[in-house]
């Protein structure tokens, strides 16, 4: 109420929310910034005990290598060569016998086409597996097999799994 002896009256005072409803901002106010740690993941949801996965098979009471070797002409000789050395860092002597078993079993995985081939390795009992896998599942001949068996394999055999075609020998040592 304005004094009684006042030619004019001051206006009164509107409130901040009256105010802010008549003007409006020209741009949004600032967001706040983020949080420094990012919120914890939820945890994993439990499998059935039926799908949980499964270890890593392990090979108990052997040694074992292997070697991925691209398809070319000189594969088989490189494949001897790794068999050969890995044999004698075990403390056995290969034979050219076993060398040349090698070498059949990866000429002939060769020749089921592929980018490369697999070589693995194991020894137990004074006996090595020698174990070539090509990786496609293309049309092998077994014909290599008598060869393999003449050459003074226990065992040699062919396998074909999903993942392309393996070929084996047992050679004793």
């Amino acid at each position: 109420m304005p004094h009684p002896g006042a030619p004019w009256s001051l206006p009164r005072a509107r409130s901040r929310q009256a105010h802010a409803a008549e003007h409006r901002p020209d741009c949004p106010p600032k967001t706040p910034p983020p949080t420094k740690r990012p919120p914890s993941p939820w945890p994993p949801e439990p499998q059935p005990k039926d799908t949980l996965p499964r270890p890593a098979a392990r090979i108990a009471n052997r040694r074992a290598a292997s070697w991925a070797l691209e398809n070319a002409p000189w594969s088989p000789t490189t494949a001897r060569k790794h068999v050969t050395q890995q044999l004698t860092t075990w403390g056995y002597r290969p034979d050219a016998a076993l060398g040349e078993i090698v070498t059949l079993l990866a000429r002939e995985a060769l020749t089921g086409g592929g980018r490369r081939i697999s070589v693995h390795l194991a020894d137990q009992n004074q006996q090595v597996l020698v174990l070539v896998l090509n990786h496609t599942a293309g049309p092998g001949s077994d014909e290599i097999l008598a060869q393999v068996a003449a050459l003074g394999a226990v065992s040699c055999g062919p396998d074909t799994p999903p993942d392309g075609r393996r070929l084996w020998a047992v050679i004793d040592l």
